[in-house]
């Protein structure tokens, strides 16, 4: 998955200032702060002072916007191209005749779908208008307007299927105060940089003893790295890819770098049995509370891996958002060394020891997590060879979280056998954007759960005769959960792409079960049949939200 961010000024007394990472932005002048376009994304943090148009989207399946300031600005936001879904939260607009734009009026069906949540506007004429100049939600000039939630799109509501278009206030669930930053937004926090900490502060691994060279047994030597360092050094792990055989615990309170995304790798006999998973890299042993911060690492294993569970999350916050991970990845085959490459797993062949991982992520009960740009991703293609050649690779389940929080999860699920996100007995999860896209080659020749068994362990969810592709999100007994943004794709079936013309390229992709508490906003699907199901029965069809090429559903709420 490719994320662009795209800034076109065309007028002189322009500067971009980057912050600490990917999306904390600041823009002043010129004629578009941003001018946008992909296939989906989420920017946090971003402000943007005295441009003609301070956002202009080209074109999106899905666009998730959290805390953005715009002032003094012509036009907010400018959605002139093919922008299917767009959702805006926590946003302060001043001295903005217009706030969002659209370019063509909805005439009471879906013409695109936009989602406002906590907003506040200071003399902004227009709120929602369209470029022929009609206004669909009127501004307050001169004077200052909220806007707790405001929808454009169609809303469902539990098990009906009939959704109904909406260009209105929304009632909006009442967030909880875990998920929060002391002004009521979204909590939020910047990649650590360590720009003021003295060189003594870190410790390279390679400088003691690791290799990093993708063959040598590293395990021993990282772990004592980490029994000595791990609370009071940074542990750097310099470029390249370390090979261990046992489970490494991070410990709480540690910080831990990678250079240009280095690996740890699990391999060996301890990851093979998949009735007996074991853990490649534990984060906190269980109960433990304090700080942790991973960035730009890659988890990964060296297959066959059946018995991998690739990352356990245990570690809880002592304050909001101690603990976390940024641009931070589990990726999985595809890459040289990993044994699951074209040589293994071309479709085809005898594929049966093309199996990646157990879970790539588990979220245990006591842990809280804060994850942005996470890339949770089993190979569909070589990487490392001609970059284009398919693979069959089986990792039976993305993330899973028991977390009763709280998670804040920006980021992407991709090609997991099973499942890509479930939530079971969960609470407290803000989620936005998450993307997700089917195996490619499901429907496969075996039913599922072929090639893993369905564990009562981890909670794994059944798949009857009519559910024959992964789940993208399934939620189970699970409270307070929010998902703000999703992009849920099925491409294939079975390598076929056919499937894309009648756009059912899979039955099911997303199943609530009713004894829980979810708002989604702002779902697009990609040939789905049913974009949401409860209890495992379909409710939203995509057929009554066709939003371009993808499908939106505005709003579903319990």
């Amino acid at each position: 998955m490719t994320l662009d961010l795209i800034a076109l000024v065309k007028e002189s007394g322009w500067r971009m200032e980057v912050a600490d990472s990917w999306g904390d932005l600041v823009f002043n002048g010129g004629k578009f702060g941003m001018w946008v376009g992909n296939q989906q994304f989420t920017v946090r943090n971003v402000t943007i002072n005295n441009a003609q148009t301070a956002i202009m989207g080209v074109w999106a399946w899905g666009w998730t916007y959290q805390n953005i300031v715009i002032n003094n600005c012509s036009v907010g936001f400018d959605l002139l191209g093919g922008v299917g879904a767009e959702a805006i939260i926590d946003a302060v607009v001043s001295d903005t005749p217009i706030f969002v734009r659209s370019a063509a009026p909805s005439n009471g069906s879906l013409v695109g779908s936009l989602v406002l949540n906590n907003i506040e506007l200071k003399n902004v004429s227009m709120a929602v208008g369209v470029a022929n100049g009609d206004v669909v939600l009127s501004g307050a000039p001169n004077a200052t307007m909220s806007i707790d939630s405001w929808v454009q799109g169609n809303v469902y509501t539990g098990t009906d299927p009939k959704g109904v278009f909406t260009q209105d206030h929304e009632t909006s669930p009442t967030m909880p105060c875990s998920l929060l930053n002391q002004a009521g937004q979204i909590f939020g926090r910047t990649h650590p940089q360590y720009a003021d900490y003295h060189v003594t502060q870190f410790v390279s691994v390679r400088d003691h003893g690791a290799t990093g060279d993708g063959k040598t047994d590293d395990t021993d030597a990282i772990k004592a790295i980490l029994r000595k360092y791990g609370t009071s050094k940074i542990i750097f792990f310099d470029a390249g890819t370390y090979i261990v055989t046992s489970t490494i615990t991070i410990p709480a309170g540690a910080r831990v770098v990678g250079e240009a995304w280095s690996v740890i790798s699990g391999f060996g006999p301890a990851f093979q049995d998949q009735n007996n998973p074991q853990v490649v890299v534990r984060v906190g042993e269980p109960g433990s509370r304090g700080v942790v911060e991973i960035t730009d690492i890659i988890f990964s294993t060296v297959g066959p891996a059946p018995g991998a569970i690739v990352v356990e999350w245990n570690v809880k916050e002592t304050s909001q958002g101690s603990c976390g991970a940024w641009d931070t990845h589990i990726r999985l085959g595809g890459a040289a060394g990993t044994n699951l490459e074209k040589e293994q797993c071309l479709p085809g062949k005898d594929v049966s020891g093309c199996m990646a991982a157990f879970m790539a992520l588990h979220l245990t009960r006591d842990s809280s997590a804060y994850l942005e740009g996470l890339w949770v991703w089993l190979a569909d293609h070589t990487l490392d060879e001609d970059g284009t050649s398919q693979l069959t690779i089986f990792s039976g389940r993305g993330i899973l979280s028991e977390s009763q929080g709280p998670v804040w999860m920006i980021g992407t699920a991709e090609h997991h056998t099973l499942y890509q996100y479930q939530l079971l007995n969960a609470q407290d999860h803000y989620m936005g954007l998450i993307q997700t896209e089917t195996p490619y080659f499901e429907p496969f020749a075996v039913p599922l759960p072929y090639p893993f068994n369905i564990t009562t362990k981890y909670g794994d969810p059944e798949f009857p005769p009519d559910i024959t592709s992964a789940w993208a999100l399934v939620v189970r007994s699970s409270t307070d959960i929010m998902i703000f943004g999703a992009g849920l794709y099925s491409f294939y079936s079975n390598y076929s792409q056919e499937c894309l013309k009648t756009r059912n390229c899979q039955n099911q992709i997303v199943n609530v079960c009713d004894d829980s508490s979810v708002y989604i906003y702002s779902l697009a699907t990609v040939a789905s049949t049913f974009q949401i199901s409860v209890n495992g029965v379909g409710v939203a069809d995509q057929k009554d939200n066709n939003n371009g090429f993808a499908s939106t559903v505005t709003v579903w709420r319990p």
